[in-house]
């Protein structure tokens, strides 16, 4: 049961975050990973300066993300070492070497897949006289970005040649395994990992120092049993419906939920609530949140800002009742809001910008 002593002060929809259980779920990682030096957390998720400062205040110096405004958050907090886990194009490039400038206390990494792009990342490094880390993206099945494994050596021998650039890493993301069973889920990693860890043996110069970097939620389990491998989980930071209902033998709980209120009630059995596809994720179909006592709950119609929910008795949930829920997807959810309600003790006392929801922070 959630208890918040002010909520009649915080406005609807809102996202509200149990800093407790975020202490708990990174905690948890951490144990999870036998060495902190394993973990390279992907900041999709939480895209906030506060949540990476926790982190590294719990002993994590390395990170990924997804967008050169995460990589400045991050840069922000004080991060060592983080990776772009993105290829740069066009004016992204130039924005990525900006930052290499701006925040020398931080490592920079991007990906790579391709040897025109490889040529591009050179040209503009050198013409700054930078030296750009490069992690060669590998297509472990997943067929959304990545060289093919038997591509992977040409690519390295490319980047070897170029004074600009150094090889730090092989990344695989394998974010197409999601079977329901634990011991398919292994299977099908081991058999992506087989591509990434092949790509490194292909590699004809000395390879001691490429790191293989693998996986995220999903698969952390799988990955953080292999030697010399970073793991790079997202989601576990706030949990989700999706993943409880996935992987509950997983030590992470939801720290994330949804406030909403009921605007209307339509009929004996079906009323209203303020958490459209403006408030929560739409990319699934419904139900696209778990509405917490609530029983029997079925989310019927959504639209920009309304949620139609058919329940047995409409009376029980009059005109401005509040209603919590989690969302089925988070990482997307974070996204719609500009700011996180801090729930510590009971209270809601203060409130945490979403930084990196905007593409570029030195105009947001």
């Amino acid at each position: 049961m959630i208890r918040i002593q002010n909520v009649d002060t915080i406005d609807s929809p809102a996202l509200i975050l149990d800093i407790e259980t975020v202490a708990q779920n990174i905690s948890a990682a951490v144990a999870m990973s036998g060495d902190v030096e394993r973990l390279r957390p992907h900041v999709k998720t939480h895209k906030t300066q506060e949540v990476a400062a926790m982190m590294l205040g719990a002993g994590i110096r390395k990170f990924k993300c997804a967008t050169i405004a995460e990589a400045e958050m991050l840069a922000l907090a004080g991060a060592p070492d983080i990776m772009l886990a993105y290829q740069p194009t066009g004016p992204k490039i130039a924005r990525l070497l900006h930052l290499i400038g701006q925040y020398p206390q931080s490592r920079f990494s991007c990906l790579v897949d391709n040897a025109a792009t490889v040529g591009e990342l050179a040209s503009a490094s050198e013409a700054l006289s930078l030296k750009l880390d490069l992690a060669i993206d590998v297509n472990v099945g997943m067929n959304r970005t990545g060289a093919r494994p038997e591509k992977v050596s040409a690519l390295a021998e490319q980047i070897a040649a170029l004074d600009s650039l150094r090889l730090v890493a092989l990344h695989g993301y394998d974010g197409h395994i999601h079977h329901p069973d634990p011991e398919v889920r292994r299977i099908e990693a081991d058999a992506s990992f087989a591509l990434l860890h092949g790509a490194l043996k292909s590699i004809k110069a000395p390879h001691e120092d490429i790191k293989l970097v693998a996986g995220g939620t999903i698969t952390f389990p799988n990955h953080i049993q292999r030697e010399q491998t970073e793991c790079s989980p997202g989601t576990f930071v706030f949990w989700d419906e999706g993943y409880r209902r996935l992987m509950p033998e997983l030590p992470f709980r939801c720290a994330a939920f949804l406030l909403s209120r009921v605007v209307s009630v339509v009929d004996d059995k079906h009323i209203c609530i303020d958490l459209g596809y403006k408030s929560v994720a739409s990319e699934k179909p419904l139900p696209r949140v778990h509405l917490i006592a609530v029983p029997e709950a079925k989310p019927i119609a959504h639209s920009e800002e309304h949620l139609v929910v058919e329940t047995p008795n409409s009376r029980l949930y009059p005109v401005g009742a509040i209603i919590f829920g989690i969302p089925e997807h988070i990482c997307p959810t974070v996204a719609l809001y500009e700011k996180l309600h801090i729930l510590s003790n009971g209270m809601i006392e203060k409130s945490w910008k979403v930084i990196a929801r905007a593409r570029d922070l030195s105009n947001s």
